[in-house]
């Protein structure tokens, strides 16, 4: 398939459409991403190429199209966009590639819990407005890489509100927890103040990499900024304004037909198979963290989220890195590491379709049978 336009497949289009709505329904996102308003959601490959075509957008509206015509000398002024510190590595390479600069990315400090803390966030948004910048983009994260923290996107939304910024919402990795009730509220709070939102079904839900949901609230902006209609595109049906062209969605011309394998896991497994998945591996999560909670030699560096948790053997680093290796090396199982603060963390997300508590409980066994040998 080639889905670039409604014309040269419209199955392509409506099966993505139709999908598209489907979940956001048994997410619970709000009826501002849903199809047929000004706002709708499409399939872009990763959730970085999401955060790119949103900031290109939010880019463009903030310097009223003057970035993308002129480019960003002609504006005159910094512009400048805002994330965690703790922030997938994709918003500082996405100010790179529009054009803004690592220089003009700001890295929100993180509080205790590691949410990016409002209060700086505000901060920092004034003292560029007063330096004479322009605060275009803000990213807000639910459930960050390392250690899965949420973001308070109510309280950021209020900030971007007021000083006229595009928020978007990477829930890349916890996104899909959204689909169990007793988790949507922490994983969807705050996303009807959103202007795009964002998460990975390849990442949790079961779907084959690939595939990414971005869901806009108004899609004018990313439209304006992507759509080049040369003569060679030009058909009865885009002309009629009445079809979906998914070709001024994203960066790339020619896109493939990502909807279909959603579709099918949809309808051959159920949501309601798939939220079950999840509250099983949670399960599992909640019993690894009583076994660290119960331990003398390891602690949780940050409080467990969802199906992720943080463990810090107490004698430090290298003693952490020490128990790292050997599980690693021991071939039945893959763990990776991260920094909380200054300190080295073993990073355990369980999250595999297979994973059951047998597999776990032999991690335990493994992580104990190094502090004991």
């Amino acid at each position: 398939q080639q889905g670039m336009l409604w014309m040269s497949s419209p199955a392509c289009t409506e099966v993505e459409i139709r999908t598209l709505e489907w979940l956001r329904q048994a997410l619970g996102l709000p009826a501002c991403f849903a199809e047929g308003g000004p706002g709708g959601g499409v399939i872009q490959d990763t959730a970085s190429s999401a955060v790119l075509a949103c900031m290109i957008a939010a880019r463009d509206r903030a310097t009223n199209g003057r970035a993308r015509t002129d480019g960003l000398h002609s504006v005159g002024k910094p512009v400048t966009v805002y994330a965690s510190a703790d922030a997938h590595s994709s918003v500082i390479k996405a100010a790179r590639l529009c054009g803004i600069g690592d220089a003009q990315c700001r890295l929100v400090p993180v509080n205790d819990r590691r949410e990016m803390d409002v209060e700086a966030l505000r901060n920092l948004v004034e003292r560029d407005m007063e330096a004479g910048a322009i605060p275009a983009f803000c990213c807000a994260t639910v459930g960050t890489t390392g250690c899965g923290a949420i973001d308070p996107v109510d309280a950021i939304a209020q900030v971007c509100q007021s000083h006229g910024l595009w928020l978007h919402v990477d829930a890349a990795w916890a996104g899909t927890a959204a689909l169990c009730e007793e988790f949507r509220d922490s994983v969807v709070q705050g996303a009807h103040r959103a202007d795009s939102w964002c998460f990975n079904p390849h990442k949790w839900m079961g779907v084959n990499f690939d595939c990414s949901c971005l869901w806009l609230a108004d899609l004018a902006p990313l439209i304006e900024a992507m759509s080049i209609t040369p003569e060679y595109l030009r058909n009865d049906s885009t002309d009629s304004g009445a079809v979906v062209d998914y070709r001024d969605w994203h960066v790339q011309l020619g896109r493939r037909f990502r909807a279909l394998k959603l579709w099918l896991l949809i309808r051959c497994t159920g949501i309601a198979a798939i939220a079950e998945m999840v509250r099983h591996h949670v399960h599992l999560a909640c019993w690894l963290e009583t076994q660290v909670n119960a331990s003398e030699l390891f602690e949780l560096a940050v409080p467990r989220s969802l199906g992720l948790l943080c463990i810090g053997h107490l004698d430090g680093d290298e003693a952490t890195q020490r128990v790292l290796d050997a599980v690693n090396d021991d071939g039945r199982f893959a763990v990776t590491h991260c920094r909380i603060g200054k300190s080295l963390v073993m990073r355990v997300a369980i999250g595999s379709l297979a994973v059951e508590a047998v597999h776990v409980e032999s991690l335990w066994a493994r992580i104990s049978q190094e502090v004991s040998s």
